[in-house]
């Protein structure tokens, strides 16, 4: 597996995760003050509940580029894994690694040494 795929892999686990959480049916969702702001025959893109709710209203990928073909086009066309490559090469530059007891990392690091001792080494 590459690291491309294990970003869009990822990325389509946080779908489904968000997806199998299920839908929400309540006041927010349903959102009657929008019908009764806006009345029949009109859009509800500049209404106060929209502009409230749209950012959390649906998932949004990480890998994805859901610009206009246009303007996907002329930033250079990247498909996805050329995205993917960039997501897990930007994700290890930034990486920061945890705070950790040095006691703990110290018997980790043991523990590790000594699983390898007693471990064949194999090409895989």
């Amino acid at each position: 597996m590459s690291y491309e795929k294990f970003m869009m892999d990822a990325d389509m686990c946080g779908m489904l995760h968000s997806y199998l959480d299920g839908i929400v049916i309540d006041d927010t969702t349903l959102a009657f003050d929008a019908f009764d702001e806006l009345g029949p025959s009109n859009h509800f893109l500049g209404c106060a509940h929209t502009i409230a709710n749209y950012k959390g209203a649906f998932w949004e990928s990480t890998q994805s580029d859901n610009e206009p073909f246009e303007k996907w086009q002329a930033a250079g066309s990247a498909a996805s894994p050329e995205r993917a490559n960039r997501a897990w090469k930007k994700s290890l530059a930034e990486y920061e690694a945890p705070p950790l007891d040095e006691s703990t990392d110290e018997e980790l690091q043991a523990f590790i040494t000594r699983r390898k001792a007693e471990m064949a080494d194999a090409w895989y």
